[in-house]
């Protein structure tokens, strides 16, 4: 037993490292190397997309389009009204939408089954018909009224339905049925308990909508209220068929002048894409203010991703040092 716990006591000293004291002097592991996974499939569709691009801009190279007509009549007069006017019945009816819609949202959660059936009649019927119809039953009321009485003001109905006022009825009560659905599901994704809560600090139910409810389903509300503008302003090119002269109208008209028919789509499709890349960024930058209290560290915008790119530091390779050495 002796031998045995001699031999289990002494310490090697003629090991490496020891630095002659007895003591095993502790070696550092060794860096691990990452070595990034290869994504092949992700360089072949990049490859794919620049070959088709570059067929796209060979094919629009070698097609007979004039280029010096898109670029003259980018900015002119016809063209920037018409593009005016599109804006300003796009806001107006997309308002028009928006409150018609929330109200037509509280109608169909109240309790009373005589409003909460009228507002699904009138979701059913201008969801389940076309704008165009819409726009064409509205602009023909002639037809069947020749006067409007409304008591204080009474007009031939050819000289009051307006093209300006067909379209706005048109398209805004059309929004309202799709408006009333977002701000329904907007209003249900709020708990229960704080409706509850509210009502037991004293808080009617109209207070209760305005300070409680109606903050909180913003954030579910803004989103798709967001991509229905955008819809809106591309829909609002059909009100060229009754006679209102929006941006689509007025690159038509020009067209049938100059006989420069894809030149003016172009033309048209440019400021459609400047209009809603506008509406678009705002509609990002309103949706991450109402987001504030939802999440703790919100998303950077896309102008401080691109200055932390260009100013931060940059990525050093795997295995190098800040002086480029092994």
């Amino acid at each position: 037993m002796s031998d045995s716990h001699d031999s289990l006591s002494k310490k090697p000293a003629d090991e490496p490292g020891s630095g002659g004291g007895g003591v095993k002097e502790r070696v550092p592991p060794e860096a691990i190397r990452a070595v990034p996974v290869r994504h092949w499939g992700r360089w072949i569709g990049v490859a794919v997309v620049f070959a088709l691009l570059a067929a796209l801009f060979q094919a629009f190279r070698g097609a007979d389009i004039n280029w010096d007509v898109v670029g003259e009549f980018l900015t002119y007069d016809t063209i920037i009204e018409g593009a005016g006017k599109t804006l300003w019945i796009t806001l107006l009816s997309m308002l028009l939408g928006v409150v018609l819609g929330v109200v037509l949202a509280i109608m169909r959660l109240s309790g009373n089954p005589v409003l909460s059936g009228v507002a699904w009649g009138y979701i059913w019927f201008f969801r389940g018909t076309p704008v165009l119809v819409q726009l064409f039953l509205w602009y023909n009321l002639s037809f069947v009224f020749e006067t409007v009485n409304l008591g204080f003001y009474k007009d031939e109905m050819n000289d009051f339905m307006t093209p300006f006022l067909a379209a706005l009825l048109g398209l805004g009560l059309n929004e309202a049925a799709y408006m009333a659905e977002i701000a329904r599901a907007g209003i249900q994704s709020v708990d229960r308990g704080q409706t509850e809560a509210a009502h037991a600090l004293g808080m009617n139910n109209g207070r209760t909508l305005r300070r409680i409810v109606l903050p909180q389903a913003m954030r579910v509300i803004i989103p798709p209220t967001g991509n229905e503008f955008i819809n809106m302003l591309k829909t609002s090119s059909l009100v060229y068929a009754i006679q209102y002269t929006e941006l689509f109208r007025a690159g038509n008209t020009i067209s049938t002048r100059n006989l420069a028919v894809m030149e003016m789509l172009i033309v048209v499709t440019v400021w459609y894409l400047i209009l809603t890349t506008v509406f678009s960024i705002g509609q990002y930058y309103l949706e991450r203010y109402f987001a504030r209290g939802n999440e703790r560290v919100r998303p950077p915008t896309p102008l401080q991703r691109a200055r932390a790119w260009l100013t931060g530091p940059r990525r050093q390779r795997p295995g190098r040092g800040p002086a480029g050495g092994v």
